[in-house]
């Protein structure tokens, strides 16, 4: 199947979801910073011992932010690879919408609630999508 322009939305809809994070991030963290007096060069590392002094909060969206360029970043290469090679039927499309609403999921329920297990099942049923969207792809190339 050849690939579409649309097929590669679910890409561009995580990376403007990150790139929301990354608005929400700096909206909280700046006044954050201010009302704690940290200056900019003691943020210069998380280990400096800044992060006690802003609201956990803050720190939560600032820790989604991060985490949204670690798994995705497979996710993105899965999808460029599948348009490459000519996979990504429906299947693997409805799987990677899926992908991008879990971590979407999964961002609200650490900067809202933080509640770890709720987190926990969410990021475990988002990776096993991937991990079904690795193997949909290894097994199109191996049949």
């Amino acid at each position: 199947m050849l690939f579409q322009t649309e097929d590669l939305l679910p890409v561009l809809a995580l990376i403007v979801w990150t790139l929301v994070m990354f608005v929400w991030m700096y909206a909280t963290r700046l006044p954050a910073f201010q009302k704690a007096g940290i200056e900019p060069n003691e943020a210069r590392h998380p280990d400096a011992g800044y992060n006690a002094r802003i609201p956990a909060s803050v720190r939560s969206i600032a820790d989604n932010y991060n985490h949204l360029h670690e798994q995705p970043t497979l996710f993105y290469a899965l999808v460029f690879f599948a348009a490459l090679t000519g996979g990504g039927d429906n299947v693997f499309m409805y799987l990677a919408w899926a992908y991008v609403i879990l971590r979407v999921i999964h961002s609200f329920i650490q900067v809202l609630s933080s509640k770890v297990e709720q987190r926990f099942l969410v990021f475990a049923l988002s990776t096993l999508v991937l991990m079904a969207m690795a193997l949909k792809e290894v097994l199109r190339l191996l049949l």
